[in-house]
């Protein structure tokens, strides 16, 4: 019988020494999803992010504060004219099959991130030209137009290098047997039950990874998952249940930590995807969309799904960062103003269905919003599917209003660009307008704050009024660990670095 978290129990004295025989050697971690395809190209889930850490280094990482670092990069360097990144790697790189990491497989990786068929690193990259190899430790990335989010999108998936001969070889199958140049190597996956990885020996910075292997193992119910982390049979989870929190803080026999993310809960709305969008009101009207929009209680929609871990917003970065456009704040809940605008739609009791992932918390955002439109005379059905089966139906358009979360870029235009550009690879709405296209490529292409805030206030006073995306909140990354768990960093992005932890 295969055994698996929650599943299966020893006993007594075996069981105490199978837990600690396992916690010397491999971390176990829980994830609230199975990922998608372990392909940096293709890929697009958060929790696949979380897998990515340990299995593909990147050109440049993300600190505690968000700052820009090296990690497959020792430095950079802009042209004068901002239209050229030039990059230094590091020399003493391999990838899992033994082939050395230099310029030829960056080039050939930026060139697969934005030419391979179904590539969503594609719309991240899309200034970028050609790529030149100056020597081998040296890569220059020329652009069509200055391009200020670069080396956000080269700190995340853009920026994972995989192996240039096992990515040709493989083709479009390459996710189900991931070649990179991180900490560890892919082992084997079982869908819906786990992914294992091993230690790569051969790793550039091994003297800073302490375990043998790691299991990630998606695990939906957040109850569950906590179960499995008490029991012994995990030693972290990632997005513990905000209810959860405050019982485990006060029992004090796990760690904590606590995020705020940097990206957004959210609806999307079919705007434009397929057929649909013209079929429901709330797709074609966007007074209906105005009208949904407040019969939410935002803040409401926080106490009850998220127990207020987390901040409300309107827009896909949170109030307090510094882009965030204050032309256009959070509307307050009015429903007569809701009811107003329906009956100036002509439209009664509109009807449209929510497809909402089977996690916890989105399942909770549909029946709170379900209630509170209600009240303004909407008919909220609710339909349930597991996530990567909801991205489906987003990518097809075989939605009205969708639930979903977004992890969150370190530069706003990770959260906005591939949402709202024209025939973008995230624009599940299928939102398209030619001014805020133009808008969105000039923010891309400013580097002064300022100047790119000021073109943010332009695009949010469009979109927003448009809204195919209706933006709820910021949530806060809630993790539990062992507490024998030494070197977790707190990352905004809520991934988990895997290098330097360790048992104490």
């Amino acid at each position: 019988m295969k055994k698996s978290p929650i599943r299966y129990f020893l006993t007594g004295a075996v069981f105490a020494l199978a837990c600690v025989a396992a916690s010397a050697q491999t971390l176990r971690v829980g994830l609230a999803e199975d990922p998608d395809v372990l392909d940096p190209t293709l890929a697009r889930t958060f929790v696949g992010r979380i897998v990515f850490a340990a299995l593909c280094d990147k050109l440049f990482d993300v600190d505690e504060k968000l700052q820009i670092v090296p990690q497959l990069a020792t430095g950079y360097e802009w042209s004068a004219d901002s239209k050229a990144l030039t990059i230094k790697l590091r020399k003493d790189v391999t990838f899992h099959d033994g082939e050395k990491f230099d310029a030829a497989a960056v080039k050939y990786n930026i060139e697969r991130h934005k030419t391979m068929p179904g590539s969503n690193r594609r719309g991240e990259l899309a200034p970028v030209t050609t790529v030149d190899v100056l020597d081998p430790s040296t890569v220059r990335l020329n652009l069509s137009a200055p391009f200020s989010p670069l080396l956000a999108a080269l700190a995340d998936r853009a920026g994972m290098m995989v192996s240039p001969k096992a990515a040709q070889a493989e083709g479009d199958k390459f996710g189900a047997h991931p070649v990179c140049s991180g900490p560890f190597k892919f082992v084997e996956r079982v869908a819906q039950d786990h992914i294992a990885f091993e230690r790569y020996p051969g790793y550039w910075n091994k003297a800073n990874v302490h375990f043998d292997k790691i299991v990630y193992t998606p695990i939906p119910d957040a109850t569950v998952r906590l179960a499995n982390l008490r029991s012994g049979q995990l030693d972290f989870i990632e997005r513990v249940a905000s209810s959860d929190m405050a019982k485990i803080r006060s029992e004090k026999k796990l760690k904590t930590a606590r995020i705020t993310e940097i990206g957004y809960q959210g609806i999307t709305i079919n705007v434009g995807k397929s057929d649909l969008a013209q079929k429901n009101p709330l797709g074609r009207d966007a007074k209906v969309r105005e009208a949904f929009e407040l019969s939410l209680d935002r803040q409401g929609i926080v106490q009850v799904v998220m127990d207020n871990e987390a901040t409300v917003g309107n827009q896909w970065v949170a109030p307090s960062n510094p882009y965030y456009a204050k032309n256009m704040p959070v509307p307050k809940r009015d429903i007569a103003r809701a009811k107003a605008l329906l009956k100036e739609a002509g439209v009664t009791n509109p009807s449209f269905t929510l497809v909402a992932p089977t996690t916890s918390d989105a399942q909770r955002v549909a029946l709170v919003v379900q209630a509170m439109a209600r009240e303004a005379g909407f008919d909220v059905k609710i339909q349930s599917a597991e996530f990567a089966t909801s991205l489906n139906m987003a990518d097809k358009g075989e939605f009205e209003a969708y639930v979903l979360a977004w992890s969150g870029r370190a530069d706003p235009d990770g959260n906005l660009f591939s949402f709202d550009g024209c025939k973008q690879p995230l624009n599940y709405a299928g939102y398209c307008s030619a001014e805020t296209d133009e808008l969105l490529n000039k923010s891309r292409s400013l580097r002064d704050p300022a100047e790119r805030k000021k073109v943010y206030e332009q695009i949010a006073a469009r979109v927003l009024k448009e809204r195919p995306i209706v933006y709820l909140y910021h949530r806060n990354w809630l993790w539990a660990y062992n507490p024998k768990l030494a070197g977790v960093r707190s990352v905004p992005d809520g991934l988990l670095r895997v290098t330097g932890l360790k048992f104490n």
